[in-house]
């Protein structure tokens, strides 16, 4: 791997914590020789040289060209190859002042410090061998979590689900090249290439390449969120739906129809999922002369046409209106009866009932919700990818092993065949970066917060 653009042995700090103020802020140094630089302006300098990995050192920050103190801190030491760089490392808890973090910070650049570059602290981590790129992947991804799913999917990952998961793949591919790779150093033993490799296994190998591959929808999902919109005719108790999955009364309720002339949305979390819900304009389909209304109307339709599921909801007192459902896309449609609690019959064929007043049957709909949008159950301990780029290279590694399959129907000679099995293995090597570039890790760790 050729070196990347900026030089990781220079000594590095940030704020690691968030900007702002607060009762403490961490800040994070890393890099040979930091700790002799932060002696130079500490005023316990000798403790600080001769603390051992994994004590904190209580002192004075000093402006060593005017004498100054600068913040009264505590530094945790922590020794070359023993923190979370892999290299020698310091991290100070100060007051959270805004100015006296940026004082520290102007110190420390004068004492020959420079500003860490986002993700840098991770990307030493693994340049130093305590991470693999899979687990790097994972640091982002529970910073950025938006629901308790997502962090608990992203920390089974930092844990080593997938680095194992894709260690056992490449294990038995070690295995099948170490044989074919003997058999090609003695060709005079004329042994072809269906007779060294087994199709079962490489099935077996692609399939679980591929159900690898297929969590990512899933994984994407539980992190970045999706879309749901409440549609349906005025007063088919939309407003009320939303105020049941928002726990409080966040849109007005009423039996005028057309009080809601825009939509509403709002961030939460249903069973693990991150949504964002839309409570839309009642349609009329045309019965209002009102411009106001007919332009809330349009919105909704905006919304209801990006969303990633549309709850289409129906009055059970009063039931389907003649073409109401037509237009409905089926794919990305649920269909609730709502007021069962009033009702004049059971739901039709097709409808989930559902009464946003007394809450009947909303557990169940919140299940329908996550099946409809995820497709799958995933259990605690089960591997799943959040990443694009894991997800590509899975997909690249069981396209090489289709190859190896074709190849060997084919009665192709062994070498032609191995150049198939070896790219599967340097997909698989690059998901946990044995094999990578510059260019894609500072992709990766470029979109990391800095003082991460």
């Amino acid at each position: 791997m050729k070196s990347i653009s900026y030089d990781t042995s220079e000594p590095i700090i940030a704020l690691a914590s968030a900007w702002g103020e607060s009762a403490v802020a961490v800040l994070r140094a890393s890099g040979h020789g930091c700790i002799p630089l932060l002696a130079d302006c500490f005023s316990r300098s000798e403790a600080l040289l001769k603390a051992p990995s994994h004590t904190m050192v209580h002192g004075v920050l000093i402006d060593p060209a005017t004498g100054d103190a600068v913040d009264e801190v505590v530094c945790a030491v922590y020794r070359d190859g023993r923190g979370y760089t892999g290299e020698e490392a310091v991290e100070i808890f100060s007051h959270g002042s805004m100015p006296g973090i940026q004082l520290i910070l102007e110190t420390l650049r004068a004492r020959g410090f420079r500003d860490a570059r986002p993700g840098e602290f991770t990307l030493r981590a693994f340049l130093n061998g305590k991470i693999d790129l899979t687990r790097a992947e994972a640091v982002g991804e529970i910073i950025s979590s938006r629901s308790r799913a997502a962090h608990a999917m992203a920390l089974h990952r930092l844990e080593g689900s997938i680095f194992r998961r894709i260690d056992s793949f490449k294990e038995g591919l070690k295995k099948l090249l170490a044989v074919v790779e003997i058999q090609l150093d003695y060709p005079e033993d004329e042994v072809s290439a269906e007779d060294l490799i087994a199709e079962d296994d490489i099935l077996q190998l692609k399939g679980e390449l591929e159900t690898l591959a297929a969590t990512f929808s899933t994984g994407r999902l539980y992190q970045e969120g999706a879309r749901v919109a409440l549609s349906g005719r005025t007063n088919a108790g939309k407003s009320s739906l939303f105020n049941l999955f928002v726990r409080e009364d966040r849109s007005i309720v009423s039996d005028i129809h057309g009080t809601t002339r825009d939509f509403v949305h709002e961030q939460l979390s249903i069973r693990g999922i991150p949504v964002t819900l839309y409570d839309t304009a009642g349609l009329r389909h045309g019965e209002t002369g009102d411009t106001v209304e007919r332009e809330g109307i349009r919105r909704s339709g905006l919304v209801t046409r990006e969303a990633d599921l549309v709850l289409y909801l129906v009055d059970g007192s009063t039931g389907v209106r003649t073409g109401e459902l037509e237009g409905l896309d089926p794919g990305k449609t649920l269909l609730l009866w709502n007021k069962a609690d009033i009702a004049n019959g059971p739901a039709p064929e097709g409808f989930l009932s559902v009464s946003a007043v007394t809450g009947e049957g909303f557990a169940l709909l919140e299940e329908e919700i996550c099946r409809r949008l995820s497709g799958v159950k995933i259990g605690a301990d089960e591997a799943v990818i959040d990443s694009l780029r894991q997800r590509d290279l899975l997909v690249r590694s069981a396209e090489s092993l289709a190859q190896v399959l074709e190849g060997l129907d084919a009665g192709m000679p062994l070498d032609a065949v191995t150049v198939d099995l070896r790219d599967a293995m340097d997909a698989l090597g690059e998901i946990t970066g044995e094999v990578t570039s510059a260019e894609v890790l500072e992709d990766m760790f470029s979109r990391f917060c800095v003082g991460k």
